[in-house]
């Protein structure tokens, strides 16, 4: 059993109709909660662990789901659970010591490899960022939430959204200059 279970009140235990529920509305989010807990953690094993947590937690309270839409309901769980998961591990904000090396496919070699090259840019300076402006570019950028549901997700005002969000940008963007110089690369001055 672990830490966390100790302490949360007991909730109901899924009977079949429920389970069959949630697979259908919850799991084929799946990959985002594992996609959004890598961007967090910035550690494929301990993004397993969040990704799985956040699962067990959606289903232990998916009583309390009340048919909003699932996506953000799940990566806000995975938020969560990360902040307890930070908290009860110690873990700490390490730059990434490995980032992800794969070349886009595509029939040009030189392209791929050029291709690669600005995405393992564009990791690392994701990485780099500090946490919260880390999460708010993965929700926009990658997930391609609405500000909505990012407001949702981070229990923030939209207004606020929109502000960090433009930080973010921001950071990001001195952060690539920084890698890249200001038209390295194949990217436009930024």
């Amino acid at each position: 059993m672990d830490g966390m279970s100790e302490f949360q009140p007991a909730a109901p235990q899924p009977d079949a109709a429920t389970v069959e529920r949630f697979r259908s509305i919850v799991l084929p989010h799946l990959d985002a909660a594992y996609g959004f807990a890598r961007y967090l953690t910035r550690d494929p094993v301990h993004a397993q662990d969040v990704a799985q947590e956040a699962m067990l937690r959606a289903l232990r309270y998916f009583h309390a789901f009340r048919g909003e839409e699932a996506r953000p309901w799940l990566l806000r769980i995975v938020r969560n659970t990360w902040s307890d998961f930070r908290s009860r591990k110690g873990a700490n904000d390490q730059p990434l010591d490995v980032v992800e090396d794969r070349a886009a496919e595509g029939p040009d070699p030189e392209q791929s490899a050029l291709d690669g090259d600005r995405r393992r840019h564009v990791v690392a300076a994701l990485a780099a960022l500090p946490p919260e402006a880390r999460e708010i570019l993965v929700l926009r950028e990658i997930e391609d939430f609405s500000y909505k549901h990012i407001a949702s997700v981070l229990d923030l005002p939209v207004g606020t959204v929109m502000s960090r969000l433009a930080r973010a940008r921001e950071k990001l963007a001195v952060e690539l200059r920084g890698r890249l110089g200001r038209s390295g690369h194949g990217l436009s001055d930024m």
